[in-house]
């Protein structure tokens, strides 16, 4: 798994799916990474549905940053064999 999709890609792909030009999804995913910076930054968790949970601890002397993939997210990396699709 070495592939990588850039931001560029990653708006175009948007863009598509929600029927916009990449522009806009540009500017969404912007908006998005620029929000999920400012909550971790102030020690906020983010949980997005589906995907997994943000979130930092601080310790004594320095900051730890976890990210908890949901089960739908570690079954497609084959990390869970527990996961049934409820689609």
């Amino acid at each position: 798994m070495t592939d990588r999709i850039k931001k560029q890609e990653l708006a175009r792909r948007l863009a598509a799916r929600m029927e916009t030009d990449e522009p806009t999804a540009d500017a969404w995913i912007a908006a998005t990474v620029e929000e999920l910076y400012r909550a971790i930054k102030s020690g906020e968790c983010i949980t997005l549905t589906g995907f997994g949970s943000f979130y930092v601890r601080p310790q004594r002397l320095q900051w730890v940053f976890k990210f908890n993939p949901a089960q739908r997210l570690r079954a497609a990396l084959g990390w869970s064999s527990s996961y049934k699709d409820k689609r």
